[in-house]
């Protein structure tokens, strides 16, 4: 494995900055140094390079609306050195000196989330709605039925039919002919972001780099008619969403590697093996999500960087160049000339800054005791995300602000479990709650540690149980101020959706007519389940497919104006659709008619799902159990040979079993809560009440085996 030693340099602060919005320009005649170009949501565009080690600015724009992407374009076969940037409806672009030279105010009715140059193209996405225009003249047109992502066109020098690729978040990748859908890709992760494999589609010019939400990486063959996946690289490490992609050959062994920023601040270079398989080469944390990464020269001729740009606006760059001088015992460290000044310059920015802080810190000390004082709130931006993980069957709720936090409270008005995150060092507590008064299940408050600017939590929710969780960020900032976010618990809140489901699983169906229209059970549907878009997608009848990540079970939705059809394997999930479509169609007044048919082969089906996670943790909570009692004996005997084997690999795995019980807190209720669920659903179909007989289905698990607590549920 080739070794990569690269040290971080931080080159300049702009403001907040959105995915994409960094992109270093090609080199100019023979200096190989690059400059780089970044946009920030003050809406500023700024364009700097590096001589003798300083910051030079080559350009900078005035503030305006936020930018939300960044490319470079030029004509075909000449340096892509012309700078696009886009800002609600309208895209400019600038020449390399900073000159405007494009100012188009597109008929899009969305502000432009996604775009992509290629010659005298111009593709753009709102969340919706594609368009291409060529020479600023409107040519295509598509509406997707889900949120996009982001988007690429294959190298139009090398495919020589023009061919958009939309990234959806119903995990799904859509190849566009003209105005028209020509395929759709099923990937394995709602689709974050899409690069070009070696910057220009690999051999043959059809190859795509994807990213996702929940971390998986993955190479797919755009062909005309179909699309081939090449590789994918799962998630193994619970490393954060991709944002941002780009190949480079930063290990210097002639083959382009992948570069990837990560949401939760990770920088990965991936580099191939003999027969082509993506290898981890290297890795490095940064303590902020990471927008936009791109290799090339900035810092000092002949030394190749990853400069990356991340969401509080850092520029940095990874270099190949040696910082640091390792020096032998009694040796005098020298530091060269140009390191001197920089050092010195550095201190004098350093005074004059802290005079400044006095200065406006005294000023506000006298505004403040005047009689026409008016406090102001300071503005401060939060990147926050909430996201199913299909792994652990958690939401990952990541806080992340721009200035250094102080502490976060969540409150929430519906049951759920906090599991540890080993990357969050900051101290939680709990708060009592009342929830007859206040309607509260959750309080807890994380205090962060000095200069934490991001947060990462993890949390279980228990489908049937519905609600709102709010979280009050408050940072470092004076004087005190906070902002309320708020994330929906649906009642199915575990399902994921998938594209395709097994058709020979035993399915429990309920069945809805009435007087509503496709939008309103559409809305209904949306109340109820995660991952949907907001509006009903065009066409007569509506399917969707969904897996629940903790159990596996599965539900199709299929619904027209007049009638709902709903299937699962689970008949809790059924029964907690019935009580939900009930109570919405109630609200507006809508006379349902409502039928089911329920399987009695679905309760074995979904008892044997639960039954390897249910034996593995009653195992786990009896290993953990004897840990205490077998370290006791280790100390007064010393010598554990008399053990039984069992007995001995349990003390040799103490502690991950200990680690393991711990990261998975209520584990055993759920399960437990879950078949209680699942024998009190069975026979509400039937029209019989057993909550009577739940403390013996309970004295049944106390005692558990999968045939026993099968005759339980038939012989009720």
């Amino acid at each position: 494995m080739m070794e990569l030693n690269l040290s971080r340099v931080d080159y300049l602060q702009v403001g907040v900055t959105s995915q994409k919005t960094m992109k270093l320009l090609p080199p100019s005649g023979r200096r190989a140094m690059q400059k780089v170009a970044v946009g920030d949501q003050n809406g500023v565009l700024t364009c700097f390079g590096i001589k003798k080690g300083e910051v030079v600015p080559v350009f900078k724009t005035l503030p305006g609306p936020k930018l939300q992407r960044l490319e470079l374009g030029g004509a075909t076969g000449t340096p892509q050195e012309k700078v696009f940037v886009a800002a609600g409806p309208e895209v400019r672009g600038f020449t390399k000196k900073g000159k405007q030279f494009l100012n188009f105010e597109t008929n899009m009715a969305e502000s432009i989330q996604s775009m992509y140059v290629s010659g005298a193209d111009l593709f753009l996405c709102g969340s919706y709605i594609y368009n291409h225009y060529r020479d600023c003249q409107d040519k295509n047109y598509f509406l997707s039925t889900d949120k996009i992502s982001d988007l690429l066109c294959l190298p139009a020098e090398r495919v020589p039919d023009l061919t958009p690729v939309l990234a959806c978040n119903d995990r799904v990748l859509r190849v566009l002919k003209q105005s028209s859908l020509r395929y759709e890709m099923e990937v394995p992760g709602s689709p974050s972001v899409l690069a070009l494999f070696g910057r220009n589609g690999g051999d043959s010019g059809q190859d795509i780099l994807y990213g996702t939400a929940d971390g998986k990486l993955g190479l797919l063959q755009i062909k005309p008619t179909e699309a081939t996946h090449r590789w994918e690289i799962v998630n193994e490490k619970r490393r954060g969403g991709v944002l941002c992609m780009d190949c480079f050959d930063i290990l210097g062994d002639g083959v382009k590697d992948v570069l990837v920023g990560r949401d939760d601040g990770t920088v990965e270079v991936y580099g191939f093996d003999s027969v082509g398989e993506p290898v981890l080469r290297y890795e490095h944390a940064l303590s902020e999500s990471i927008t936009s990464i791109q290799g090339g020269c900035v810092g000092k001729d002949g030394y190749d960087e990853i400069i990356t740009a991340t969401y509080a606006g850092w520029v940095s760059g990874l270099t190949t160049e040696p910082l640091q001088k390792s020096v032998g015992s009694g040796e005098e460290v020298k530091m060269s000339r140009e390191m001197q000044t920089k050092l010195d310059n550095i201190r004098a920015e350093l005074e004059q800054l802290q005079l400044q802080v006095m200065t406006e810190r005294d000023h506000y000390q006298l505004t403040s005791q005047s009689d026409s004082a008016v406090a102001t709130v300071p503005l401060f931006h939060v990147n926050d995300r909430f996201t199913l993980g299909r792994d652990d069957a958690s939401y990952v709720l990541s806080i992340e602000v721009q200035t250094a936090m102080d502490h976060v409270m969540l409150q929430s008005d519906v049951p759920i479990d906090l599991l540890d995150v080993e990357k969050n060092s900051a101290v939680v507590s709990y708060s009592a709650c009342d929830t007859e008064l206040n309607g509260n299940f959750l309080l807890a408050t994380y205090r962060c540690q000095a200069n934490t600017t991001r947060l990462e939590l993890k949390i279980r929710s228990i489908e049937g149980q519905y609600g709102t969780l709010q979280a009050y960020i408050t940072p470092r900032l004076q004087p005190k101020t906070c902002q309320v976010r708020q994330y929906l618990i649906k009642p199915l809140s575990l399902h994921q959706r998938v594209h395709t489901i097994d058709a020979s699983r035993p399915m429990n169906t309920l069945s809805l007519t009435g007087q509503f229209s496709c939008a309103e059970i559409h809305s209904w549907v949306v109340f109820c389940l995660p991952e949907l878009p907001e509006k009903a997608p065009v066409g007569d009848s509506v399917t969707y497919y969904f897996q629940n990540t903790f159990l596996e079970t599965q539900l199709e939705c299929v619904y027209r104006k007049g009638e709902g059809v709903f299937r699962s394997d689970n008949i809790s999930t059924i029964s907690i659709l019935k009580d939900i479509l009930t109570k919405e169609a109630t609200k507006r007044k809508i006379n349902l008619n409502i039928s089911y048919d329920m399987n009695e082969d679905s309760i074995g089906h979904t008892l044997q799902l639960i039954h390897p996670k249910l034996e593995h943790q009653l195992m786990l909570a009896k290993k953990v159990q004897l840990i205490d009692a077998l370290k006791e004996l280790q100390v007064h005997e010393g010598n554990m040979d008399f053990l039984i084997a069992e007995y001995r690999a349990i003390l040799l795995e103490a502690d991950s079993l200990q680690e393991e019980f711990k990261k998975q807190p209520s584990h055993l209720e759920r399960l437990y809560g879950m078949i209680t669920d699942l024998f009190i659903d069975k026979f509400k179909f039937k029209g019989t009440n057993v909550k009577s007989r739940v403390p013996m289905l309970l004295e049944v698990l106390d005692n558990y085996e999968l045939n026993t607590l099968t005759e339980f549920f038939n012989s009720t």
